[in-house]
């Protein structure tokens, strides 16, 4: 009988990849507490396991010296042989529970020495339960993964890394990021049932998951001649991202968004839906402004440097698309050039306009081939029509600016 449970050991240590001579160790140590336990033995008791016969002894440990006047401890032991003739059944069961403990915890370690170097790392999963509070998704045999969705008013110290709106059955695969591995043997203080729940938290929220989703779908971005500078995101709702070239010859937002978007539809498609915007990233703060702000147009971005501010002019039939639902364009694009955005109509900002020259050291003018008019009616309002090509003005108002000229008599000097 005795074979056959070395037999056993030897086997679940094969399986679950653990070291069988720490197993023993473990099982000594937890033997040792139930028989001082069972034995009412005062002072413990010390537990070996013959390696080759699997054979249990137990020896009760007797205190020889005197004791430790400050601690009240005693530093030597005998040890008095009192073994049982036969293993109590109490002790059985602590044995059986601590042997599956270290299984546990050992299967953890291994996860976690793993795992632990693969955060930020794309996983692709299967969806093996789900839970109001959280999803366990499989990666591979014996290795699971919890994307946690907690309610934030209930459990505020929980995540909730599941974007609004999504939701997952059984046997589905889906790709998400990790973001923590708990370690088994971290002294910090735990979540609720997190020593019962799976070491790894993935994501399906963090920005990061779209940069991976990109190098996956986009080779350029893989091999680094694209970089994704930035990301800004609204989970589930709408994303913006910013990216540049290192070849002057490659234009990095074709490459992202793939042909007739091929390439940026698979990202949404893994995204649920989610709006991807693919703009152009540049050195210069207002060029970055105005591509982060797109699909609106602008016509002019004042950059504060000092304040960190950006104020945007953009024509009156672009303020809203610019703005964007619940502000939402104008808040990633905040979020994704650092900046804090104002955005003005070109009605509102016409003192602006006509006070400042059309190229100054913190404002550029975005169109370079090609300007507005620059006629402002008595109301103050400029034309939105376009100059004509070596014109100050457009067509209209072209000849009302020439008949302005030629009836002031000083013009003619």
């Amino acid at each position: 009988m005795a074979s056959e449970m070395m037999e056993a050991l030897e086997l679940l240590c094969q399986e679950k990849h653990i070291d069988q001579l720490y197993l023993i160790d473990r099982l000594e140590q937890s033997l040792a507490k139930s028989y001082a336990d069972v034995l009412h033995l005062p002072f413990g008791a010390r537990v070996t396991i013959d390696r080759a016969t699997g054979k249990v002894y137990v020896y009760e440990l007797v205190p020889k010296g005197e004791e430790d006047p400050e601690t009240g401890e005693y530093s030597e032991f005998d040890e008095v042989d009192v073994t049982p003739p036969d293993t109590s059944r109490i002790a059985a069961q602590h044995a059986k529970a601590e042997i599956k403990a270290i299984v546990r915890n050992a299967a953890r370690v291994q996860i976690y020495e793993e795992f632990s170097q693969r955060v930020g790392d794309i996983i692709t999963g299967t969806v093996l339960q789900t839970t109001p509070d959280f999803t366990i998704i499989k990666i591979r045999e014996g290795v699971e993964a919890e994307l946690p969705h907690f309610d934030q008013r209930r459990h505020p110290e929980e995540r909730n890394e599941r974007p609004a709106g999504e939701r997952y059955s059984h046997n589905q695969r889906i790709k998400a990021i990790i973001i923590d591995v708990r370690d088994p043997n971290s002294t910090q203080p735990v979540v609720r049932g997190e020593r019962q729940r799976p070491p790894i938290v993935v994501s399906r929220t963090h920005p990061d998951l779209l940069r991976r989703l990109f190098e996956l779908e986009v080779p350029e971005v893989y091999d680094g001649v694209v970089e994704v500078r930035s990301i800004a995101r609204e989970p589930g709702i709408r994303s913006k991202v910013a990216v540049s070239s290192n070849d002057d010859r490659l234009d990095p937002v074709g490459a992202c968004v793939g042909p007739k978007g091929s390439r940026v539809r698979t990202v949404v498609s893994e995204l649920r839906g989610e709006r991807v915007d693919v703009v152009l990233w540049s050195d210069d703060p207002a060029r970055c402004v105005a591509s982060a702000l797109s699909p609106a147009r602008v016509s002019r971005v004042i950059i504060d440097p000092e304040t960190n501010y950006a104020t945007v002019i953009v024509p009156d039939d672009q303020l809203s698309l610019a703005i964007g639902k619940e502000g939402q364009n104008a808040r990633l694009a905040a979020r994704l050039t650092g900046l804090h955005i104002d955005i003005k109509n070109e009605s509102l900002a016409a003192g602006v306009l006509r006070d400042l020259p059309h190229a100054t050291d913190d404002g550029e003018d975005l169109d370079e081939g090609e300007h507005r008019c620059e006629y402002v009616g008595a109301n103050g309002i400029q034309c939105r029509n376009m100059a004509r090509p070596g014109s100050r003005f457009c067509g209209v108002h072209e000849q009302v600016a020439a008949a302005e000229v030629s009836s002031d008599p000083d013009s003619l000097i």
